[in-house]
């Protein structure tokens, strides 16, 4: 919701400027909807959406006109004009930025017990806010999540966490030929003489040629000529990435079964329980690094149904494994990740991150988005995904927009402006009176969509991995 202080000159700018028509003067004060969502409710046609800066718009496409939501409205704030509903905020701000004295605050900004001082002092009326949005108070100031994750200044990527790692919850991308050493020095670790060194160096007088360091090697930089080891290295340095668990815990609040669970802050997993034969789909398409997968090699007997089903594996139990088997001094570490909820002024109000957040954490803003840090679990999922990287991340995975589909329906616009004002590209051209999609600047990062107050966008996005394979 948004309120008008005191301090309103009633010059009405806020209502001349509101797109959904929300705001309405009152005893020489605007006083708007208050997003309390009863609306969204009664709907019969579920033709009013909660969008992703907790506002609620109309989709016109689906209203009939009843006038449910009208009825309904505590502040008869809501009436219907040709068919078209109005009176519903959507939450734009549009109505902050055009107040000349700054009278317009934002109601999530303030406690609800403030919420109700000010409107009371307005002496308008005292409606039901039980249902009203607001911002918590801030119990927490930081998140954080520990987790063994990896300094990328000191890894020289030669993958030995990722081949001792016993649940493949380490993956290492190396932009390396196949047939090139890596230096993960497994030869070294196999080799039953002690024969090869761990700069594959190869001792001709005690190898016996038994081939198990060629069997072991992960990169086939190994092979024999003329009865004598070779190993084929270059003297250049490594590039690539490595991506891990990030211990999170959003696979265990998404799996269905119970069986991957998250206690005392370490993932367990108890395979037994896969046995009710539901699916790890909803958690494997969520882990936010796309580490978690079902395993390949063991599998759990279900006896009353004769079949057998899959478990997972690429989650992080917190052996420190990797970090035992890393000879790079400081590269594989027991690390701990914090965030405050700030995001950079890069932020273009996209929205992604709302769209993504498993837990229910963000609300956007126009220009930045608030985070509820009592609900954040640090799964870093609204940072993978964010266009512009204005999310501190500890990975280096990175989902990016590959492609997609915009257009805005002319029969539905509003005409208001607001995707031309909000995208950050230039992207929504305004021609002979009309709002339309420049698709050779568009990078459908929905930030038009969102602001959209009548849902007039048709909207599609596809992301990519930036790294293959993984």
């Amino acid at each position: 919701m948004f309120l008008s202080t005191n301090t309103c000159d009633g010059k009405r700018d806020c209502i001349k400027q509101c797109p959904t028509k929300a705001i309405k003067f009152i005893n020489g004060k605007a006083f708007s909807c208050l997003t309390c969502g009863i609306c969204y409710k009664n709907c019969p046609n579920g033709a009013i959406f909660e969008n992703s800066y907790g506002g609620y718009v109309v989709d016109r496409a689906k209203c009939n006109g009843c006038g449910m939501c009208m009825y309904n409205c505590p502040t008869s704030n809501i009436t219907i004009e040709d068919g078209i509903v109005y009176g519903i905020c959507s939450r734009c701000g549009v109505c902050a930025e055009a107040c000349p004295s700054h009278s317009r605050v934002d109601g999530y900004e303030l406690e609800k017990s403030k919420q109700l001082t000010l409107i009371e002092s307005l002496k308008i009326l005292n409606p039901p806010l039980d249902n009203v949005r607001h911002k918590t108070s801030a119990k927490c100031t930081e998140v954080t999540r520990n987790y063994f994750g990896t300094d990328t200044e000191k890894c020289i990527l030669c993958g030995r966490c990722e081949e001792y790692c016993p649940t493949g919850a380490i993956h290492v991308r190396i932009d390396r030929d196949d047939g090139i050493c890596r230096e993960c020095r497994i030869c070294s670790d196999v080799c039953p003489n002690g024969s090869m060194n761990k700069h594959q160096m190869v001792d001709k007088s005690t190898c016996t040629l038994c081939l198990n360091c060629m069997k072991a090697c992960p990169s086939n930089a190994i092979s024999v000529d003329d009865f004598e080891i070779i190993v084929n290295k270059i003297n250049q340095k490594p590039t690539g990435k490595i991506i891990s668990c990030l211990n999170c815990g959003l696979c265990a609040d998404l799996c269905e079964n119970e069986s991957l669970k998250k206690v005392d802050g370490k993932l367990r997993y108890d395979p037994t329980a896969d046995t009710e034969n539901t699916t790890h789909e909803k958690a494997i398409e969520a882990c936010p690094v796309h580490t978690l997968r079902e395993d390949d090699e063991m599998f759990i007997y279900d006896e009353f149904d004769d079949m057998e089903l899959p478990t997972l594996s690429g989650f992080c139990v917190s052996c420190g494994k990797c970090f035992q088997v890393c000879d790079e001094v400081g590269a594989r570490q027991f690390m701990t990740a914090s965030w405050d909820g700030k995001v950079s002024d890069d932020c273009i109000s996209c929205g992604i991150c709302s769209e993504v957040c498993q837990e229910g954490a963000i609300t956007l803003y126009r220009g930045s988005i608030g985070v509820d840090l009592d609900k954040c679990i640090l799964c870093e999922n609204c940072a993978v995904h964010c266009p512009v990287d204005a999310i501190p991340k500890t990975t280096m995975y990175k989902n990016e927009i590959k492609d997609g589909f915009n257009f805005i329906e002319q029969q539905l616009c509003m005409h208001c402006g607001l995707c031309h004002k909000t995208c950050s590209y230039d992207a929504i051209d305004e021609i002979d009176g009309n709002y339309v999609v420049n698709d050779e600047k568009c990078t459908y990062c929905g930030a038009c969509k969102n602001a959209c107050p009548a849902r007039a966008f048709l909207f599609e996005r596809n992301f990519k991995d930036s790294i293959e394979g993984i």
